[in-house]
């Protein structure tokens, strides 16, 4: 295992209900009311994507996804920036793969405002590369933030690990070539060949991570 890629939102940080209660607000702007329908397209999507879903079911005199997206940015910074709590067994994971040497990443799907204010609780150095919306030409669930995140620190994607809660993130880490490991926040999440998942992060440890590289 040559490294663990982990994504933020609703893995490491418990903030997806507070990008869900962002989105909610400005849906309600919109004149909207977000329901179990809405989930796919808020859960684990970049704020354009989001933005985009409004716009759509907002129809006429929406504004512009753009204005749209602003809004859900500064709703979001927000609520992050009270500092979102690190969820169970998230640092535990972290500095046991640090203590025996694993190259740590962290890819997400917000950008890098949220990115930064997030990893100024969690603490920065803890990755050796960190990779946000807008960095790569596309986001997830396609697989360029992986690959980016692979191609900064030199090895291959296919002998990596990536910790994932949504089924956007787990699509973009596998379209990578990476093993995941899921852990569902709100969708869940089925098994598949090179994915394994549990119901908690308390259940993984670094032996765990090798052997789905391993085997």
């Amino acid at each position: 295992m040559r490294a663990v890629f982990f994504d933020m939102d609703g893995t490491l940080v418990d903030s997806e209900p507070l990008w869900w209660q962002a989105t909610e607000a400005v849906a309600a702007s919109l004149g909207c009311a977000l329901t179990e329908a809405d989930v796919p397209a808020v859960v684990g999507r970049s704020i354009a994507d989001t933005a985009g879903h409004l716009h759509a079911t907002a129809g006429a005199g929406a504004g512009t996804v753009r204005d749209i997206a602003r809004e859900l940015l500064a709703g979001f910074q927000e609520l992050v920036a009270r500092g979102p709590r690190p969820l169970p067994g998230a640092l535990e994971l972290l500095d046991a793969l640090a203590a025996a040497g694993v190259p740590l990443g962290l890819v997400s799907a917000s950008p890098r405002p949220i990115v930064d204010l997030v990893l100024a609780g969690l603490g920065a150095d803890r990755f050796a590369v960190t990779v946000a919306d807008g960095e790569t030409p596309r986001t997830k669930p396609h697989p360029d933030p992986y690959l980016a995140a692979a191609r900064a620190l030199g090895v291959d994607p296919r002998s990596c690990v990536a910790v994932e809660d949504s089924p956007a993130g787990t699509a973009s880490a596998g379209a990578a070539g990476c093993f995941v490991l899921a852990v569902p926040s709100t969708v869940p999440i089925p098994p598949a060949h090179g994915r394994l998942v549990l119901n908690r992060l308390t259940e993984a440890d670094p032996e765990l991570l090798r052997s789905l590289v391993a085997g």
